[in-house]
């Protein structure tokens, strides 16, 4: 009796240590697809009628001439790899990544409503509510501990991705900031 049991910590023991080894070669993966992603390439391809490509010395990627924009509302560019749409709302220029936080849904194809005095897109594929300011994700909701409960706009907790829009000699940029890499490890046993 007294091997079995020996056998079976051992046994125990192995699987332990193949665990450990699994968990490090996959973060040790995430480590290196970061890496990648980090000094992967940097492009801009616009979306557009215009045909200049060029990033300004001071981080400013150029997007369009801010009259073509005005007249179309909205335009697509590709930055950084990125996609991103900008909007021109009621006097304003917005620019969120194009595709919806939720499922990928192509928020450059939406509507925009007014909700609560905020303007939102509203993503065509499952009417996800997004603030054009801020990028807040909202729902209607109703809080049940009220005695007489109502639908009132609330936030998510999830933002769309916004991205910072400049205006300078009737040309539109876009203020690229670059940002860590982020990666999500997942471990699954």
């Amino acid at each position: 009796m007294g091997t079995r049991q020996g056998s079976g910590d051992r046994h125990r023991e192995e699987e332990a240590m193949l665990d450990l080894i699994i968990l490090s070669l996959h973060f040790f993966i995430c480590f290196l697809i970061s890496i990648a992603i980090w000094c992967g390439p940097k492009d801009v391809d616009l979306h557009s009628s215009s045909t200049r490509t060029e990033t300004e010395p001071d981080g400013l990627i150029f997007i369009g001439k801010e009259e073509d924009i005005k007249k179309s509302q909205r335009i697509t560019a590709k930055i950084n790899g990125r996609e991103i749409v900008v909007f021109y709302h009621e006097g304003k220029f917005h620019a969120l990544d194009s595709r919806c936080y939720h499922e990928g849904g192509p928020l450059y194809c939406g509507e925009i409503e007014d909700i609560n005095g905020q303007a939102c897109i509203v993503c065509p594929w499952h009417k996800f509510k997004i603030t054009l300011e801020t990028g807040e994700g909202l729902y209607e909701g109703i809080n049940p501990l009220e005695s007489s409960p109502t639908p009132k706009w609330q936030s998510k907790g999830v933002k769309q991705r916004i991205h910072t829009v400049t205006i300078d000699n009737g040309n539109v940029y876009e203020e690229t900031k670059r940002q860590p890499p982020f990666v999500i490890c997942l471990l699954v046993f």
